[in-house]
């Protein structure tokens, strides 16, 4: 166990429904339902007292698109310390209910341009890259994956270039699965997790900071 995160650093968490889950808009410091606030409350109980900034800004919904075009209000703005990313299964959803694909190459365009300027603006700011997934809860969304998976190569590449850390997501529920768990168990609709999804999330984001 190591503190990570120093007094007086902003953690900033970016990304769609995943990420979002309920926070309340007007309350820049509500971190919604879902593993943002997770973390924090594990790490004020590891570190109790410590002053360090927490803030949500997933928006649901979004795509790379819109991390892109909101990035200087939601993410530079607060000259984050670090940033962690979950974006990309909209980006892949699109295509099957409105019609609205994202090809591989607008999509390696947009996630470049969230993470270069990050990396330029903000040379200091770590970044965690989370890998999106589909679990098999609904089977008919495994189709997804068709679109989802150029997309995981590549977040692959792009975090070669600019990521300090990268958690595979789907893998980390794979071995829960594997130890039990059921893919409905951490995601009722393959894409949203339960409570118990999103507390693997937060454990695998310590784990991988190597916080706990």
């Amino acid at each position: 166990m190591k503190r990570f995160f120093e007094d007086g650093e902003t953690v900033l968490f970016y990304g769609d429904s995943v990420t979002d889950v309920d926070r309340k808009r007007e309350d820049l410091y509500d971190l919604g339902n879902g593993y943002p606030s997770k973390v924090k409350k594990i790490y004020d109980v590891l570190f109790p007292g410590n002053k360090v900034t927490f803030i949500n800004k997933g928006v649901s919904g979004d795509r790379t698109k819109d991390l892109a075009s909101r990035l200087d209000n939601d993410c530079l703005g607060f000259k984050p310390d670090f940033v962690s990313i979950l974006i990309g299964v909209n980006d892949a959803w699109r295509k099957y209910d409105s019609n609205d694909p994202t090809s591989p190459e607008e999509f390696e365009k947009n996630y470049r341009t969230v993470l270069s300027r990050i990396k330029k603006e903000l040379p200091g700011t770590k970044i965690l890259i989370m890998e999106p997934y589909v679990l098999f809860s609904v089977p008919e969304r495994v189709v997804f994956h068709e679109e989802l998976d150029p997309f995981i190569v590549i977040e692959r590449k792009l975090a070669r270039e600019y990521a300090d850390y990268y958690l595979c997501l789907e893998g980390a529920f794979a071995k829960h699965i594997a130890e039990g768990a059921t893919d409905s168990e951490i995601s009722e609709d393959g894409v949203h997790p339960t409570d118990a999804g999103h507390s693997i999330i937060a454990y695998e984001i310590l784990k991988t900071l190597d916080i706990i």
